[in-house]
């Protein structure tokens, strides 16, 4: 079967296990235990600078990548941190510095570090929580295949078997679908536990 060979390029789908850890080598989380990752190239879904590193791999390839943070989530902005009233939060009960809590945005829920709390004001970190440091992942790629046209039209891949939405499969893909009905059809992109 050629589609084993396949190399990751623009509009592959890949499939693949990492841990990841930063420049210190503190562990941050790993998908052992868990499904593993599936992604489609060359559309942003994962950070740019592992993206890169991706290209031209095969299923079978272990490597670590080393990110800069320029490459993944970004530099720190000072600016990030602000003072929101504690009724913006969509978190009930008492709050605690170093807290991770979810904030109502116009651009919709976002997770942000407690930095410090007062009577009716918070202080939020809004910047990602890996923003600022240096990623080191682990790589296993466990698959390469082609995107089917829904994943294309989407944008983003669809689960191990090439779809997560619930789409009408008349037509051939010309893939190898063996469990192309016998699935459930969820919305998780990938990390379906069947």
């Amino acid at each position: 079967m050629t589609a084993e060979a396949a190399k990751v390029d623009a509009d592959k789908v890949v499939t693949f296990h990492y841990s990841l850890r930063d420049s210190t080598d503190e562990p941050i989380e790993s998908s052992a235990g868990r499904e593993p990752v599936v992604y489609m190239h060359g559309h942003a879904n994962i950070v740019p600078g592992l993206e890169e590193q991706m290209a031209g791999k095969q299923a079978g390839d272990k490597f670590t990548a080393t990110v800069p943070p320029e490459q993944a989530y970004g530099l720190r902005d000072p600016n990030a941190v602000q003072r929101v009233p504690i009724k913006h939060l969509m978190e009930a009960g008492k709050l605690v510095a170093g807290q991770t809590v979810a904030v109502n945005t116009r651009q919709g829920p976002r997770h942000a570090l407690v930095v410090k709390v007062g009577h009716f004001n918070v202080d939020l970190d809004l910047n990602h929580p890996l923003a600022g440091r240096t990623l080191v992942f682990d790589i296993e790629i466990v698959g390469v295949r082609d995107a089917t046209a829904e994943e294309l039209e989407h944008g983003h891949a669809h689960g191990p078997e090439g779809h997560g939405h619930d789409h009408d499969h008349d037509h051939d893909h010309d893939h190898d679908h063996d469990h192309d009905h016998d699935h459930d059809h969820d919305h998780d992109h990938g990390h379906r536990h069947d």
